[in-house]
């Protein structure tokens, strides 16, 4: 017994890893972008405007992938989607130095890094994770994976400081493509598909399982679920936001260039610390009521932000605020899909709520850079997020977290 038991620790750990250590591969490159955005100004003489379109255009199709990718991995296999979405971004990054027009940055970073980021993102991550462990462990688990994202954030903006300084902002970009790389075992760990979940739920109601269609327009036709999403769109302004103009907001308060590196990492760093503690929290209370409690916090701590001096004290001390709340969202998110859904349809249904999400974030990365190219300010920006926090905060309230009364493929055909 004690054999089995050690042996299905084992196995949960490795899954963890294998999640955790790709999301942090993925993620980690992805957020520490915004700080190449000056180098490829001053490369290219795009503009800020016209290079945050490509960041921005990054966010969309980040998103717009999910929804797919994961109706892939639930039918033909988690594996092979992560190892075709390792690959793209590996590719983009590489070749994102070579661009010198806003169509080839917006293929780099938009369509081949994004995209494949998004195959080896968090709703094929998360589903699997939701798959292979059982549901008692399900809340810490995709806590645990979405640490792992926030220490890739927290690793690599220092590692690309660093390359930057020893050899050059072009040569740093290609080297964390192929730092990339190293996510390729997961595949061999994170393989399987809910085919069998599936069936197992549609035996036990007595009906035959959803197509991909089906799934998706019942999980639309549930208010709760389009809260959700609407909440998770706001998220999604914040996030890209920062992740994209931190750097520029640092350069916009007089602060030296490297405040906006170690801001950067400080957030990652908080985020594991808001990751794990919201994995273990959403087993004990309300996930909508601490959705409400994280967008609260996040406006709260931009307002304060706004009307304090521009220290670097000050500013990390708000990087470590924003890392709390950073990313902390998922796995109440993800948790809420899980249980009012199931995992049959897990990775699409969590893809759809996170292409809300870059909705979001397209809208925050472009407009930091458009207001700012106009206004010479960012504060604009803030405000607007400011309102949207308040409104992520009681639009999430009234979700109900039970299971939907759901039609069977029978009758939805």
């Amino acid at each position: 017994m004690n054999d089995k038991a050690s042996t299905a620790r084992y196995a949960l750990w490795l899954v963890l890893l294998a999640a955790a250590g790709t999301f942090a591969l993925t993620m980690g490159v992805r957020q520490t972008m915004g700080l190449f955005l000056s180098s490829l100004n001053t490369a290219t003489g795009l503009g800020i405007g016209s290079i945050s379109l490509a960041f921005a255009f990054g966010q969309l199709w980040w998103g717009l992938t999910q929804p797919f990718a994961g109706a892939v991995a639930d039918r033909i296999g988690t594996g092979r989607v992560i190892f075709i979405g390792v690959l793209l971004v590996a590719l983009g990054t590489i070749i994102t130095p070579l661009m010198t027009t806003t169509a080839g940055l917006i293929f780099a970073i938009g369509v081949l890094a994004a995209g494949g980021a998004g195959m080896a993102g968090p709703s094929v991550l998360m589903a699997a994770v939701t798959r292979m462990v059982p549901p008692a462990k399900r809340g810490l688990a995709t806590g645990v994976v979405n640490a792992g994202g926030s220490f890739g954030q927290f690793a690599m903006a220092p590692i690309a400081i660093a390359l930057m300084a020893g050899v050059g902002w072009a040569s740093a970009m290609q080297w964390l493509g192929v730092l990339i790389l190293l996510a390729l075992p997961a595949v061999l760990v994170l393989k399987g598909n809910s085919k069998a979940l599936a069936a197992q739920s549609a035996a036990a109601s007595g009906t035959k399982p959803l197509t991909a269609r089906q799934a998706i327009g019942q999980a639309l036709a549930t208010p709760s679920y389009r809260y959700l999403s609407l909440g998770f769109l706001v998220c999604g302004f914040h996030v890209a936001f920062l992740a994209t103009h931190l750097p520029g907001v640092v350069a916009a308060c007089g602060l030296p260039p490297e405040i906006g590196g170690w801001a950067l990492g400080v957030i990652g760093l908080f985020n594991i610390v808001g990751s794990l503690a919201m994995g273990w929290a959403v087993g004990r209370w309300r996930m909508k009521s601490l959705l409400a409690l994280l967008y609260a916090t996040r406006g709260i701590a931009v307002l304060i932000f706004l009307l304090a001096p521009k220290t670097p004290a000050v500013m990390l001390v708000f990087a470590a605020v924003m890392g709390i709340t950073f990313l902390s969202t998922v796995p109440p998110t993800a948790g809420l899909v899980a249980k009012m859904f199931g995992p049959a349809n897990m990775a699409m249904l969590f893809g759809v709520v996170m292409l809300a999400h870059q909705v979001g974030g397209f809208l925050g990365a472009f407009l930091g850079g458009y207001v700012f190219q106009a206004t010479g300010s960012y504060d604009i920006v803030w405000y607007i997020d400011i309102a949207l926090a308040a409104g992520a905060a009681l639009v999430n309230l009234p979700i109900r977290e039970t299971r939907p009364v759901l039609v069977s493929a029978k009758a939805a055909a």
